[in-house]
């Protein structure tokens, strides 16, 4: 399985609003300037996000994206399903009911495709955005200080 430019701007883009819009929407160009992100391809994944209802928009002057949860209430498997689709890397027929697969009754290795499915999304599904944002903190704090918790 690999996450492609989608799910991992995407990504960084959810976990930079959750650190920058504790008291106002975002602008898209300043999330774009702190992550390294086009605009315009930010733009495209952004209504990616709104149409799966993770973020919210605000029109006009001091407008901008915020989340429309609690960052606690956001996994990062939320984010990676909204922009990439279905995140199993493996769909062992062997496992669906409307598919019909000769080898279903005898085939073993589909207990590793499964086990290999479930293992990804448990993972990603208890990784909260919240938690991924106070890391942000953590690493922006020593990257401005040069030293893990300085206080200026």
């Amino acid at each position: 399985m690999k996450i492609s430019t989608k799910g991992r701007y995407g990504l960084r883009a959810l976990i930079d609003l959750a650190v920058y819009s504790i008291n106002s929407p975002v602008p898209i160009n300043s999330i774009a300037a702190r992550q390294d992100i086009s605009q315009r391809y930010l733009e495209q994944l952004m209504a990616m996000l709104k149409k799966a209802e993770l973020v919210k928009s605000i029109r006009g002057a001091g407008g901008g994206y915020f989340l429309a949860r609690p960052a606690e209430e956001i996994t990062v498997g939320d984010v990676l399903r909204a922009l990439e689709g279905d995140i199993e890397p493996v769909k062992c027929a062997g496992f669906e009911p409307d598919d019909i697969c000769q080898a279903a009754d005898s085939c073993v290795t589909k207990y590793v495709w499964q086990k290999i499915n479930d293992t990804i999304n448990e993972a990603v599904d208890e990784m909260r955005i919240s938690d991924l944002a106070e890391e942000s903190r953590k690493v922006n704090q020593q990257d401005s200080c040069g030293k893990k918790n300085c206080s200026n």
